[in-house]
């Protein structure tokens, strides 16, 4: 038999455990570090052990309901009921609750509704109406009240974090390592080229001075060569640095397993969004990359008849003032689905409508989706002419040196990426207009 004795005994019990973990746990932030082996073994063994004896409590707690209320209905009843209520106090809950096809047979409205009829049999055609009858002991499963309450939630330990856009930009352009903070490169910013056909020469005399100041006059029949001209210049690409935080407490990151991964990756995932978004229209002010679409010296398309007519015109200057082949065309998802959706005069898809397989292409060219292009425009080049010099790959650290943490037990999780990033050709990049 349940008693209220025997319920104390199980919160005490229970109590037991919880200050058990609890004492392990604030130990362990006293002293500034996280649990030990052994520690976290006796913490979880002592959690588990409570959450047990909840489970104990809670079906004790309803027991003693049922009959308590049992007894208060007795006690209505007169005292014949009350003692046999504190017999059925021996045997176990469920033996103690009448089925409920017995409690309606043997209700007062139930026989009420026989007596008119001998022997308790109804005739086949008759009609019978009788008061509602009650019964008090009905279980509801949907009631927090009555059998509701012993259903738990089930935790499955799947996190569904919101979506993320794809990132593509980064996969393009060239990846270099540097040891230093300020990378140096040349530039070749004109060429002259003079190659031509040479005749043999005739005469073996050398120049001549000038007749006044001014180069020397070379002999005729010289056989002379003509000599070209290139000019370079250096630049150079400063290491920026990327980096976010997120606090979190000390216990949440020791009792749920998963969440410093969880934590980790995600941040990793926002470092590598702002690096995209930089390589591609950083402004270059303060400690933004200058990115390709702000770099002096990229050429730009002006939109014309339509996204494929202005998208042939761009190629050309890429090819004929950029001297190089363009590698791919970063366009936003609108844009992309322009081409997509783009039909002939007949409604014929162009690129084999919603069937079609294989990479996307204008012109040859690949078609490059990305959420970090404005929309409205495409930037077309030779990616390999954007360079990301990696100075450090991004690292994720713990600390409960901000602030006031140490004596808050809360840390801070950091992620953070360090690298320079310049466009080494710019006019191997075109800027297209593809809004009519």
């Amino acid at each position: 038999m349940m008693t209220k004795s025997k319920l104390s005994d199980l919160q005490t019990a229970a109590l037991a455990q919880t200050k058990t973990a609890r004492d392990l746990a604030e130990k362990a932030g006293e002293e500034g570090r996280a649990l030990t082996d052994a520690e976290q073994t006796d913490y979880d063994a002592a959690m588990a052990k409570g959450r047990d004896l909840l489970e104990q409590i809670k079906v004790a707690k309803r027991d003693l309901e049922i009959l308590e209320e049992a007894k208060s209905l007795a006690a209505e009843i007169g005292e014949p009921a009350v003692d046999d209520v504190e017999a059925q106090g021996e045997r176990p809950i469920r033996e103690r609750v009448k089925s409920l096809g017995l409690q309606v047979i043997e209700s007062e409205q139930f026989k009420s509704v026989l007596a008119p009829y001998k022997g308790g049999r109804i005739p086949e055609k008759a009609r019978i109406q009788s008061d509602p009858i009650s019964v008090k002991g009905l279980f509801v499963g949907g009631s927090d009240t009555s059998a509701g309450a012993f259903v738990v939630n089930e935790q499955t330990g799947i996190v569904e974090m919101l979506g993320r856009k794809p990132l593509k930009i980064r996969d393009l352009v060239s990846a270099r390592r540097t040891g230093s903070d300020t990378v140096e490169y040349v530039a070749q910013t004109s060429h002259t080229n003079a190659a031509a056909v040479v005749p043999e020469a005739t005469s073996s005399a050398p120049p001549t001075a000038p007749g006044s100041a001014g180069a020397l006059v070379l002999a005729t029949g010289g056989g002379y060569k003509p000599e070209g001209s290139w000019a370079f210049e250096r630049r150079t690409a400063v290491v920026k640095t990327i980096a976010e935080w997120v606090p979190a407490t000390k216990r949440a990151l020791a009792d749920v397993a998963a969440l410093e991964g969880l934590i980790n990756d995600e941040l990793a995932q926002d470092i590598a969004e702002a690096e995209e978004g930089q390589i591609l229209t950083g402004n270059g002010s303060g400690e933004n990359f200058t990115g390709v679409l702000n770099t002096s010296g990229i050429q730009t398309q002006a939109f014309d008849t339509d996204i494929f007519v202005t998208v042939r015109r761009a190629i050309t200057k890429a090819r004929v003032v950029g001297r190089v082949n363009p590698t791919a065309i970063v366009v936003n998802p609108a844009e992309a689905e322009a081409i997509d959706l783009a039909r002939d005069e007949m409604g014929r898809f162009y690129y084999g409508g919603p069937f079609a397989y294989g990479p996307r292409t204008l012109w040859g060219v690949p078609v490059v989706e990305s959420e970090s292009q404005p929309a409205g425009r495409g930037t077309l080049g030779d990616w390999a002419k954007a360079v990301v010099w990696d100075r450090e790959q991004t690292t994720v650290t713990v600390s409960d040196s901000h602030a006031d943490f140490f004596i808050r037990n809360l840390v801070a999780i950091l992620a953070e990426k360090r690298e320079a990033f310049a466009v080494t050709r710019p006019p191997a990049f075109v800027d297209v207009d593809l809004a009519a």
